[in-house]
């Protein structure tokens, strides 16, 4: 049942080292300001799962929160490369990462296993691909109905998942619009799931059926922080900070520069601060 806390609550609760957590949003909807409160409560030891990371899991990952990534296509969207990710696998700075690489295919059947409560995902791919001669978690089965041979993950199960959406009602439930990526099957296949919300509003009076509600019972808190998923973009609420990006590339590239920056912007900030970012996109 849905509770109703603080992001710092929301995070204390949900969030302990040594989880395997997902936050997850696919083009929009990528929860920052959750992220980001992870990292001023210091986690560590964390194992990471996403379907694209990028500057988000750039920064927890230089900040020293994860041990382990489990992800297809890491970059800075539209940019180049995860600077502070490959310092870590490279330089083991500033503590080393394990990376786990999948397909897209592969994350996104591996989450609805999850969802489904599968020990695993079944599925056409990774014919041909490379992949499978380094991450041993690829298997092939055949199938027992046509003989075909079909490639095979462990189910995504994080302890925790966190997602940012445009609305929660005064119940509970969650209302996603736009694109959906995985943010339904994560918190589905999750332990304990946040959801942060652009507003709370009494009820989803007067929409669509078929839109993507979560319904309360599968959600474990919900924070109202306007602004949350900045640089990315919430559908119907502010656009995507396209210079954000291309300044992360920059401070990225140097330890001193991502250093500082990382205190100006994060461990002195409160959520408060998401909400002025995005006035005037």
């Amino acid at each position: 049942m849905a509770q109703f806390q603080s992001l710092r609550e929301a995070v204390a609760d949900n969030l302990k080292d040594g989880d395997t957590v997902a936050f997850e949003g696919f083009t929009h909807l990528i929860p920052h300001a959750a992220a980001h409160e992870a990292i001023r409560q210091g986690r560590r030891n964390l194992t990471l799962i996403r379907m694209t990371p990028d500057i988000i899991y750039d920064q927890m990952i230089g900040m020293g929160l994860a041990k382990a990534a489990v992800f297809s296509y890491a970059g800075n969207p539209g940019v180049g490369l995860l600077r502070r990710m490959r310092d870590a696998i490279e330089n083991q700075w500033p503590v080393p990462l394990e990376t786990v690489e999948h397909s897209h295919a592969a994350m996104a059947n591996a989450y609805e296993a999850g969802a489904a409560g599968l020990p695993c995902a079944i599925f056409r791919g990774y014919r041909g691909a490379g992949l499978k001669d380094v991450n041993p978690g690829i298997k092939s089965v055949i199938c027992p109905f046509t003989g075909e041979e079909l490639a095979a993950v462990p189910a995504h199960r994080p302890d925790v998942a966190f997602i940012h959406a445009q609305k929660a009602n005064k119940r509970g439930d969650v209302l996603v619009e736009g694109i959906v990526g995985v943010q339904k099957e994560v918190v589905l296949a999750a332990k304990r799931a946040v959801v942060t919300v652009e507003e709370i509003v009494d009820d989803f009076a007067g929409l669509h059926p078929n839109l993507c509600v979560l319904p309360h019972w599968t959600v474990t808190s919900i924070v109202k922080v306007p602004g949350g998923a900045h640089p990315s973009y919430t559908h119907g609420y502010y656009a995507r900070d396209n210079a954000a990006y291309l300044e992360w590339d920059k401070i990225s590239a140097d330890r001193d520069l991502f250093t500082r920056w990382m205190k100006d912007n994060v461990l002195d900030a409160t959520p408060d601060v998401f909400a002025e970012r995005v006035k005037g996109l």
